[in-house]
């Protein structure tokens, strides 16, 4: 088991905290987000017969859309207790505890990797190199697809849903995750803006991006 990375305990601890809130809040969110669910269905058919992880998986609702879409996948989080209810509300998919920074599975064993807000947590230093970590657990032709809030701010809420929180929440621009998909040996396919879906999410921009590893390593 790899030791955990500076920051890791803090941050499980405020999802842990807020890991039931969270869920009802956010389960069933992918219902009002047609373009999220658009990305989401292409991307499966990009992975299709592959093993794919949903990293920093949350309440799962991600992982069980990718599966209800004919894919293998299972999910990782930092929390355990956002593990533990993922596992309640989506039986028959895996779950389990791991850090993005520090990717436990094998290299080459994954056709894809979706990362739906999972980066935010990170510094814009740390980008380049967790993205490379992301890039070794691939396939030669292998899938990831990044979702962020896009811009150049920092925010630190004191609290979610009532609830004290430590967490910082990091906004990139279309230049920085560029730089850092391309740092870490990424071919970029797609990267676009959406506005904010009122009443559904957090009103800010977010981007996404598919990007593929090489299809043959060097």
């Amino acid at each position: 088991m790899t030791e955990p990375l500076e920051g890791t305990a803090r941050i499980a601890g405020d999802y842990d905290r807020v890991a039931d809130e969270y869920a009802r809040h956010v389960a069933g969110e992918l219902a009002g987000k047609p373009f999220d669910r658009d990305l989401l269905d292409h991307f499966a058919t990009l992975v299709e017969g592959g093993l794919v992880c949903d990293l920093g998986c949350g309440p799962g609702h991600v992982a069980r859309y990718l599966r209800e879409r004919g894919c293998d996948v299972f999910g990782l989080d930092l929390s355990p207790r956002m593990v533990q209810l993922a596992a309640a509300l989506n039986p028959g998919i895996v779950f389990r505890t791991g850090d993005l920074r520090a990717l436990e599975v094998d290299d080459g064993s994954l056709a894809g990797i979706v990362c739906f807000y999972s980066l935010i947590h990170l510094p814009p230093e740390q980008l380049g190199p967790a993205l490379a970590g992301l890039y070794r657990g691939l396939r030669p032709g292998g899938r990831l697809l990044v979702a962020v809030h896009e811009g150049n701010e920092t925010r630190r809420p004191a609290e979610m849903w009532g609830i004290p929180v430590t967490l910082q929440f990091n906004f990139f621009t279309r230049d920085q995750l560029t730089a850092a998909l391309l740092e870490a040996g990424f071919t970029i396919e797609r990267m676009v803006h959406r506005d904010p879906y009122p009443d559904v999410e957090v009103a800010t921009n977010r981007l996404y991006a598919v990007a593929s590893s090489r299809a043959i390593r060097p």
